[in-house]
C-alpha cells in the first residue's frame, strides 16, 4: 500500500466517522423533543456502513430512521398533553446513543492519526530525496 493509499482509506474512514457523528449527535440533541400524541415522534437515524467496491476504504451506503411512534409518557401538565394527559418522546436510548458517540469519536480520531502520520512519512521521504 502507498502513502497515499493509506491517506485514501483513512480519510474515507473519517468520512465515514464524521457522518456517524452527525447522525448521533441530532439523536442525542433531540432525545427530550416532545410532540403531541397524534404527530410522529423524531425518528433516530442511524448510519449504515460498509466496505467500498475496490476494498479500499469504507462508505456510507445509506441512513435508516428509527420508529416515529416513539413512546408515551404520561405528563398531564404539558400543553401538548392529549385529553388523556399522553405526549410522545423519541423512543432513543441515550446510554447507547452515548457509547456509540465514544466509538465514532475514537474511530474518527484514529484515522485522522493514520492520515497525520502518512503525511509526515511522505514529507520525510520528500526530504531525503532532497538531501
Amino acid at each position: 500500500m502507498t502513502t497515499f493509499g493509506a491517506i485514501g482509506i483513512a480519510s474515507s474512514g473519517m468520512t465515514v466517522y464524521r457522518k456517524w457523528l452527525d447522525a448521533l449527535s441530532d439523536n442525542i440533541a433531540n432525545a427530550s423533543t416532545v410532540t403531541s400524541t397524534d404527530e410522529d415522534a423524531f425518528q433516530a437515524r442511524y448510519v449504515v456502513a460498509s466496505e467500498m467496491q475496490d476494498g479500499q476504504g469504507a462508505q456510507v451506503r445509506g441512513v435508516v430512521v428509527g420508529s416515529a411512534e416513539g413512546r408515551m409518557v404520561y405528563e398531564p401538565a404539558h400543553p401538548l398533553a392529549d385529553a388523556e394527559g399522553y405526549v410522545r418522546y423519541p423512543d432513543i436510548d441515550m446510554a447507547s446513543q452515548m457509547s456509540q458517540l465514544i466509538m465514532a469519536q475514537r474511530g474518527y480520531q484514529a484515522n485522522a492519526a493514520i492520515v497525520d502520520r502518512a503525511r509526515a512519512t511522505y514529507e520525510a521521504a520528500l526530504q531525503i530525496g532532497r538531501n
